[in-house]
């Protein structure tokens, strides 16, 4: 049989994936998984509890669910046994980031945080951190950091670092069980493949990072609760966004 590759698509409420013929591009199946959860933004899962306004959260096991239902559904569409299957690519809404444990378990599954909304990856159109982002521009504009006009002069709230201070600020102690900071982009690769890596599409745009010297990080003002940064990972890196310069 020709040789064939699998796309998958997580989106906001659904996961599609589409098998492709390697020798000329013709698309040959495709499959839909709406997610079970959908976008998670008036109450957790299986809870009365309710979120702020503009929270959008969603929940991992959707993502896999995908892999195991439209990934075979859409192969059997396209009448092409798994054995011809030569590569799979995923692509995800971003930024969509959550915290996980050292070895990629998202907080959210850890028995007890499951009731923790800051504990649930945030779905890219989780606005709450309007005000994290707005504390950092101020902060990187006083400062005059070099990266910030590579992003217009500002960053989104829908970004990495807002995110996280956002988690810093409101769950600290949720914050400190997080070993990782990862876009949902990289943590399904992780999933899949069982070896954490970094895309450099979203660690140049949603995280702020480029390999020079203007990268956010190290060299930021500590909040008053911070400690000293121990790794070059993202969440480390978030105790870094203080309110305001150093004094």
């Amino acid at each position: 049989m020709p040789a064939h590759v699998v796309g998958v698509d997580f989106g906001t409420l659904s996961g599609r994936a589409v098998v492709v013929r390697v020798a000329d591009g013709a698309e040959v199946g495709s499959a839909v998984h709406e997610y079970a959860h959908g976008a998670v933004e008036r109450a957790l899962p299986g809870s009365d509890r309710q979120l702020p306004a503009a929270w959008a959260l969603q929940v991992p096991q959707d993502w896999r669910d995908v892999l195991r239902e439209a990934v075979p559904k859409a192969l059997a569409a396209a009448d092409v046994a798994p054995a011809d299957v030569v590569g799979i690519g995923t692509d995800f809404t971003a930024c969509t980031v959550l915290p996980t444990l050292a070895d990629g378990t998202p907080l959210c599954e850890v028995d007890g945080l499951e009731d923790r909304p800051h504990a649930y990856p945030k779905l890219w159109k989780h606005h709450a951190a309007q005000g994290q982002a707005d504390r950092i521009n101020a902060v990187a504009a006083a400062r005059g950091e070099q990266w910030l006009p590579r992003y217009g002069g500002r960053i989104s709230a829908e970004w990495q670092f807002a995110k996280g201070l956002q988690l810093l600020d409101e769950d600290p102690e949720l914050y400190d069980r997080a070993d990782r900071w990862i876009e949902a982009a990289d943590w399904i690769v992780w999933e899949l493949c069982g070896v954490e890596t970094r895309n450099v599409c979203t660690a140049g745009y949603k995280a702020s990072t480029r390999r020079a010297n203007t990268r956010p990080g190290n060299t930021w003002p500590r909040s008053t609760r911070a400690s000293p940064a121990s790794s070059t990972s993202c969440a480390t890196h978030c105790r870094h966004w203080a309110v305001g310069p150093a004094a």
